[in-house]
């Protein structure tokens, strides 16, 4: 289904172009809504100023001259530099109806320099080289000078499905698109050059939107299958969920994944090795503490659990495989993080074979590397990668990174662009597996839980603001998962 939140190819984007063309809406009223949704940002944004457009020979071009239109028109100082002329069609009209001067776009960067606010409008998500050396002249005079930058689809010489530029791309205040967004919005590093993404409506239909795969990360997507408690609900309706415990001296971070569980599932169980008892017995309050010996015992104590979080300094050794073993012959859902993904690295295939559409995978890029070699070099991007990767181990994988993206074994993907700079700090990712894990045990799918605690870890980086530490997170989720219940759902990858 078609969904606000979905992220179109530049490929899927043309179509919807099509779609709407052929179901009677005219070409150039998009690209009319285009450019006046760039002067509505524009004039939202900032006080009358003089503003250059910076105007290329194609489409993107025909929406900078449109915008110019509206902008001169409520009284702004414009002044349009252009890149060739449009040839036909309706860059051509746009440019037609621009009845003040063009001046040509100049090598020298001195012409570009002269507007408070510049719009870049040469090239649009189709480029896929390095700029004219004019477009890179203009565009890095204006960024030198610390003009702010809108950019009109998106930075010029930023392709719109890659995740970084060939060659240079100026860095944006501000990106206003249209309909939907392409990879290149929420990709790292095209992100941060696109600085604040607005997606505007232009009229494109969502019946003329093909059926995309990609989204966005947002509640809307996962929220109809959230894990709410019901009004006769007890400790053991809401998800019992287990966390495999480290060592005596490695035991803060199943700590912190069972801590974060804890807010999510009705109870927590660690299960630890006999002599760390002591350690996690004097931390722990809610969750409780089950020693165990061996992969016999553990497969005794896990038969009535729902969830299992393992790897968080688990170790890596054959203990924490034979874990791993003995909780995939199991009924529950398993997360495996960290050491449990690392100690399969001479022989992944035997991890996969364990594996199956319940259970998720939450590897960093190293972590990820180890499972899977080349393949994220391979890419083309973080998505195709975590896709691959999703296909071959037969599970949900959930790829981290500051544009964290979960797929699923179906090719359903989603980018998490909730997120904090903040959170790159130890102990994260065992908070962000403790969630995960919480979700499963209450009986989330696998994919919607994984979206749901990717999103739900960044807000509450996000809430919680600078200088965090992962034992902050878990006292946030309280006010995350207040926040979650105004908000409507959409399930369009709830499953």
């Amino acid at each position: 289904m078609t969904s606000p939140f979905q992220i179109l190819t530049v490929g899927e984007m043309y179509a919807a172009d099509r779609a709407a063309a052929e179901g009677g809406i005219q070409s150039f009223s998009l690209m009319q809504r285009a450019g006046e949704a760039v002067a509505r940002e524009v004039m939202r944004r900032w006080s009358k100023r003089p503003v250059t457009v910076l105007c290329g020979p194609g489409l993107n071009g025909g929406d900078g001259y449109v915008a110019a239109r509206v902008l001169a028109g409520e009284g702004w100082d414009v002044r349009v530099l252009a890149l060739g002329e449009p040839g036909e069609g309706d860059a051509a009209r746009a440019r037609g109806e621009w009845t003040g001067p063009a001046e040509p776009l100049s090598a020298s960067p001195t012409p570009s320099c002269e507007g408070g606010i510049v719009i870049d409008a040469l090239f649009g998500a189709g480029l896929s080289r390095p700029l004219p050396v004019e477009a890179e002249a203009a565009l890095g005079a204006a960024e030198a000078a610390g003009l702010p930058i809108v950019a009109v689809d998106l930075p010029s010489g930023l392709p719109g499905d890659a995740p970084e530029p060939p060659g240079y791309a100026p860095r944006a205040t501000v990106t206003v698109t249209f309909h939907r967004k392409k990879p290149a919005h929420v990709l790292e590093p095209a992100a941060e050059t696109c600085g604040e993404v607005v997606v505007a409506d232009i009229g494109i239909p969502d019946a003329a939107t093909p059926q995309a795969a990609l989204w966005e990360n947002d509640p809307g997507l996962w929220l109809d299958r959230f894990p709410w408690p019901q009004r006769n609900a007890h400790k053991h309706s809401r998800g019992r969920l287990g966390v495999v415990g480290g060592k005596r001296f490695d035991t803060g971070a199943a700590r912190l994944a069972s801590r974060s569980g804890l807010r999510l599932a009705g109870t927590v169980r660690v299960y630890c090795p006999p002599e760390a008892a002591p350690t996690y017995a004097a931390h722990l309050e809610a969750a409780m503490l089950k020693p165990f010996e061996g992969s016999g015992e553990l497969l005794e104590l896990a038969k009535v659990m729902d969830a299992f979080v393992i790897g968080p300094a688990a170790g890596i050794d054959e203990a924490t495989r034979s874990n791993v073993e003995t909780l995939a012959s199991t009924e529950a859902a398993l997360v495996i993080d960290a050491d449990a993904i690392t100690v399969f690295r001479d022989e992944p295939e035997a991890l996969f074979a364990l594996l199956d559409e319940k259970d998720v995978l939450t590897p960093h890029a190293g972590e990820f590397e180890r499972l899977f070699p080349g393949v994220l070099e391979a890419g083309p991007d973080k998505i195709a990668a975590a896709r691959e990767a999703a296909r071959r181990a037969g599970c949900t994988v959930l790829l981290k990174g500051p544009d964290t993206v979960i797929a699923a074994p179906d090719g359903r993907a989603v980018v998490n662009t909730r997120s904090t700079p903040w959170l790159a700090t130890a102990g994260s990712g065992d908070v962000l597996a403790g969630i995960v894990g919480g979700l499963l045990a209450g009986g989330m799918p696998s994919f919607g839980a994984a979206c749901a605690g990717a999103w739900m870890h960044g807000d509450a980086g996000v809430r919680f603001g600078p200088a965090l530490c992962a034992e902050d997170l878990p006292g946030m989720l309280p006010q995350v998962v207040a926040g979650l219940m105004g908000v409507e759902p959409d399930s369009a990858c709830s499953r």
